[in-house]
């Protein structure tokens, strides 16, 4: 789902002889919005300076224009300081010997999350649940008489210091941008009284300013109010904001309660990650995922767990863990919800190979999964029996997104090769960039595990470089397999990976398209079933023909 918004904006010159504020929305495609996000901005022109409406104006436009066009790697507070700190320079050098001065407050809701870049006296508010919190800094002098004259603003000094504020959004909150012609005059309470009492940002909006007039403003006065109707997805980029801010939470013991959570113990440990089963306030098990002490330093494996968090929050589904929001947390983890069940390792290991009507079902069920996850561009990297868990609930679900990758997000250690050797497709062992048919490789490897308790090509261990020719046929193992199962199992495990199947629909349909010719087994030979009665046939019947022939023989 994409972010949904509601603005309004309004303003009005008042006794002045000039608007010297400046209001700028800007609302781009939803490609744009999603990777840039949508800005909202409002600047003051200081009216002792040379000309405050051209300082005001020319910055929201070149903020406006300029933003939009910054690279897709710049960071949100990254690109409004670069932007900011070049109009600043812009307006000392054009202000023909006197200052372009204006303040100026922009704002960037992308996804999840905002960005708020502050220099001057506008204020920016949240409103939320009918409780006004100012989240802005006033940049005046704190003295008598004093207290209009600014201290910080765009153009006033050639090495600019900016406010910033970074933060999740609220469903329903509301941001709400005054000039100091507003919130001078009216104050927090009146201002709060406004909005609680005019739920229409418009009304709002265009009551702050009428109000502001009435109680005796003399300067011009501009609000632009945004309301948050419906949150969008987090970003890797939002997600990775906090591996600064984030240390990793200390060790936990079993009954400790660690922001919200009940520690139960750990339940399981390696040099790559440490989890603990922890339980929530109404006593449900869920997983805590950080990682081990002796990463703390390590940005790489920090950047890891939180690019798994957003690959999970990304394919939210029935095939897949679900991921608690924990919006509160001040520590780098994620928290994922426990299931019961059974893998389909241990499945095989206690029944052995699956028989054909099972096997087709989870077979289904996993093509579906894995079409979602290409489907979001994300490839898995890690798809074994293990990391497939049947739960108690009766639903599939694919686990373990530790080695996940999302092209053009993610990067590899040179001469990485993740995933487990036997699963591994045969280009990764070359260098080649992971693609969806490795993927499809993989699931292609962990069918016919499942149908036979062997492997395509062996199995494989971690210090082999191994060779790949042709597979082994799965009816090697198992005569009892139609045979377009097992064509459709070579092709899924082709060398070759211009001969798999392009995506995993293409693999489904095909296998629905089998069931409706049965999955019936196929009779095996009467030599297999009963072997012991025909060689005893076989000898009978040879006896009878020797005993035939010396018959005609003696009687000839």
């Amino acid at each position: 789902m994409s972010l949904q918004l509601s603005f309004a904006e309004a303003s009005a010159t008042g006794p002045r002889e000039e608007n010297q504020d400046a209001l700028r929305l800007v609302t781009p495609a939803p490609a744009l919005a999603a990777s840039k996000g949508y800005l909202f901005a409002i600047a003051d022109g200081v009216s002792q300076c040379a000309d405050g409406g051209l300082a005001a104006r020319s910055t929201l436009q070149a903020l406006a224009l300029d933003y939009y066009a910054t690279p897709e790697t710049w960071g949100v507070a990254q690109a409004l300081d670069r932007l900011l700190l070049a109009q600043n320079r812009w307006l000392q050098a054009n202000g023909g010997g006197q200052p372009l001065l204006t303040t100026v407050s922009a704002l960037v809701l992308r996804g999840r999350r905002f960005t708020l870049a502050h220099v001057g006296d506008c204020r920016v508010y949240r409103w939320h649940a009918e409780q006004l919190q100012r989240v802005s800094e006033d940049h005046v002098w704190d003295q008598p008489g004093m207290q209009h004259v600014l201290k910080r603003a765009l153009g006033l000094d050639q090495h600019l210091v900016l406010d910033f504020l970074d933060g999740e959004l609220r469903l329903d909150e509301s941001f709400v941008l005054l000039s100091d012609g507003i919130w001078a005059v009216l104050g927090d309470t009146a201002i709060a009284a406004i909005l609680r009492d005019q739920p229409d940002l418009d009304s709002a909006a265009k009551t702050l300013v009428h109000a502001a007039h009435l109680a005796g403003s003399q300067d011009n006065a501009s609000a632009l109010l945004v309301r948050v109707d419906g949150l969008g997805e987090t970003s890797i980029g939002d997600a990775l904001i906090h591996l600064q801010q984030w240390p990793l939470p200390p060790a936990l013991k079993p009954g400790q309660d660690f922001e919200g959570w009940q520690v139960d113990g750990i339940r399981g440990q390696s040099q790559q990650s440490l989890l603990y089963r922890v339980r929530d306030s109404q006593q449900q098990p869920w997983l805590l995922k950080t990682l081990p002490g002796h990463l703390h330093d390590d940005h790489r494996a920090g950047q890891a767990l939180l690019s798994e968090e957003w690959f999970l929050k990304r394919v939210a589904g029935r095939h897949f863990p679900e991921v608690h929001a924990a919006s509160q947390r001040q520590h780098l983890y994620y928290v994922m919800r426990e299931y019961s069940g059974t893998t389909l390792a241990q499945l095989h290991a206690q029944t052995g190979p699956l028989p054909l009507a099972q096997w087709q079902d989870l077979a289904e069920r996993l093509l579906k999964a894995v079409g979602l996850l290409h489907r979001r561009q994300i490839l898995h990297r890690d798809i074994k029996p293990e990391n497939l868990l049947l739960g108690d609930d009766g639903e599939l679900r694919l686990l373990d997104f530790g080695l996940a990758y999302c092209p053009g997000l993610s990067e590899d250690q040179p001469s990485a090769l993740p995933g487990t050797p036997s699963f591994i497709a045969p280009e990764a062992f070359r260098g080649e960039v992971p693609t969806p048919q490795q993927d499809l490789y993989a699931v292609g490897v962990t069918l016919f595990f499942l149908l036979t308790g062997h492997f395509p090509y062996g199995e494989i261990e971690a210090f082999q470089r191994p060779r790949f020719g042709r597979p082994i046929s799965a009816s090697r193992y198992r005569p009892d397999l139609p045979d377009w199962l097992t064509q459709s199992l070579e092709r899924a495990v082709a060398a070759d990976p211009g001969q798999r199947f392009e995506t995993a629909e293409e693999w489904l349909l095909l296998i629905e398209q089998g069931e409706r010719h049965s999955l019936t087994v196929r009779p095996r030979p009467l030599l297999e079933r009963e072997p012991l009665k025909v060689w005893r046939t076989l000898a009978l019947v040879s006896l009878l023909a020797n005993l035939a022939l010396l018959f005609a023989v003696f009687h000839g």
